[in-house]
């Protein structure tokens, strides 16, 4: 494997910004300094000045809709556009097809990222009403954790028995990620805009309908009963200002019991949205105010949210173009969440330490994964280099995403990936994809 050395960066790693060198040999950082001289003849020069070099992000919870949904999307296509949007590591939900709800359907999962995927990868498996036994047989050291749907999402995977909830969280010694939404509230209230608007309800209303009560109440139920069985909870995509006050940032996050997660679509589009984006902004939880929005960067920026992920989700533009009740939820974001995010720098609303920590530091320390997440020596050489002053549209023709379409679409970024190294690899270079990359299944310290 050859050495790439890049050269005069800004690093941006644990609470610092510095210039320096970084050397990567054989799929690790070898050394981090002020200055490195040139080891070897064959060894790839990278010239940073001026540029940003991040530890690449970990994103805690995507779906690539492989098997069963490829027709939207598959590990191939969409860990090509995470890489180009500087993920280096992903964490697959279970929603495919069939389901990821027994360790064979799981590690036939493993097997297609081991031969398609760009970036390193790991996967959840799925929880059900009667699949315990199966639970019981993860071994926390090779999978991410285990995903429970509180609340109905895309491919029905929902846990509603109280009993086989609490034994779940008393018996799994797994990380729980919970997507935490009431199930009766939010039947209650299709119920009633049903009543008002018949099958034409306005997109406008879908916070109304998956509202603040209907997280907000999943969410604290879990926490109780995270905080009864002594269980390890990870709440997905908090999407209110209200949920936010459920998280403390009284421990260290190695230490902290119950955490939590926001996604970048959140952070970034407001109810305002629905009359320019319609369905392609809807999600589940649902975008919601700006009271909201501006609630969850308060408590992502004082550390009672711990990371930052994208939800990626994508459909169709044929399927997310139906009316409110029959457009899926979800969108396309890996390629965009990173760039989006030094947006938010731009605007001085987030610096760039915060966003390392919150996209790679984080993730790595709270899934207990093995020597990523940061730009230490001996870790391996995932990394990213952005231009913060490098404008670009986006637009169809730049857009990898097997859909074929973007939440962003039109909008100008000022910043820019120009290079992604996956286990020192540089398989994105300048809107190019120069080598194959050689990604791993993510390991954790657990």
């Amino acid at each position: 494997m050859k050495a790439v050395l890049i050269k005069n960066a800004n690093i941006v790693n644990e609470g610092k910004i510095f210039k320096g060198d970084v050397l990567v040999n054989d799929g690790r950082i070898t050394e981090v300094s002020e200055t490195i001289s040139m080891k070897t003849a064959d060894t790839k020069i990278i010239d940073a000045d001026g540029s940003y070099l991040l530890p690449g992000m970990i994103d805690d919870q995507v779906h690539f809709r492989e098997p069963g949904l490829t027709h939207k999307a598959n590990i191939e296509t969409e860990s090509k556009a995470a890489v180009a949007g500087g993920i280096t590591s992903f964490i697959e939900m279970p929603n495919t097809e069939p389901q990821a709800t027994t360790i064979d359907l799981l590690e036939e999962k493993f097997e297609i990222a081991s031969k398609t995927s760009w970036a390193n990868y790991s996967f959840m498996f799925g929880g059900t009403n009667n699949n315990l036994e199966e639970i019981l047989k993860v071994d926390p050291k090779k999978v991410a954790g285990l995903k429970l749907f509180l609340g109905s999402s895309t491919g029905n995977m929902l846990v509603d028995d109280p009993k086989i909830l609490e034994e779940i969280f008393s018996k799994t010694n797994l990380l729980i990620s919970a997507h935490c939404e009431d199930e009766e509230t939010i039947k209650q209230n299709l119920e009633k805009y049903k009543a008002e608007y018949g099958e034409d309800i306005p997109i406008e209303m879908h916070p109304k309908i998956r509202s603040e009560e209907a997280c907000y109440i999943s969410s604290s139920r879990a926490i109780k009963l995270a905080q009864k069985t002594g269980a390890r909870l990870h709440v997905f995509h908090v999407s209110t200002e209200k949920e936010t006050h459920l998280f403390s940032n009284k421990k260290p996050l190695a230490e902290k019991k119950i955490t939590a997660e926001v996604c970048v679509h959140h952070l970034w589009f407001t109810d305002e949205d629905y009359k320019s984006k319609g369905t392609k902004i809807k999600w589940n939880p649902a975008v919601k105010t700006q009271k909201d929005k501006d609630g969850l960067l308060k408590a992502l920026l004082d550390d009672r949210i711990d990371v930052i992920a994208t939800d990626h989700a994508p459909h169709t533009l044929e399927e997310k173009n139906n009316n409110y009740l029959n457009a899926p939820s979800g969108g396309p974001l890996v390629q965009h969440a990173l760039v989006a995010l030094l947006e938010l720098y731009h605007q001085g609303k987030i610096s760039l330490e915060k966003i390392v920590e919150k996209t790679a530091h984080n993730p790595a320390i709270l899934f207990q994964i093995k020597e990523r997440g940061f730009i230490r020596e001996g870790y391996k050489a995932d990394l990213v280099l952005v231009d913060l002053n490098s404008p670009w549209n986006v637009k169809k023709e730049n857009i990898l995403y097997k859909c074929g379409w973007s939440p962003f679409d039109g909008k100008i970024f000022k910043s820019r990936v120009t290079h992604t190294l996956v286990n020192g690899i540089v398989v994105y270079e300048n809107s190019k994809f120069p080598n194959k990359s050689n990604p791993e299944r993510l390991t954790f310290n657990r």
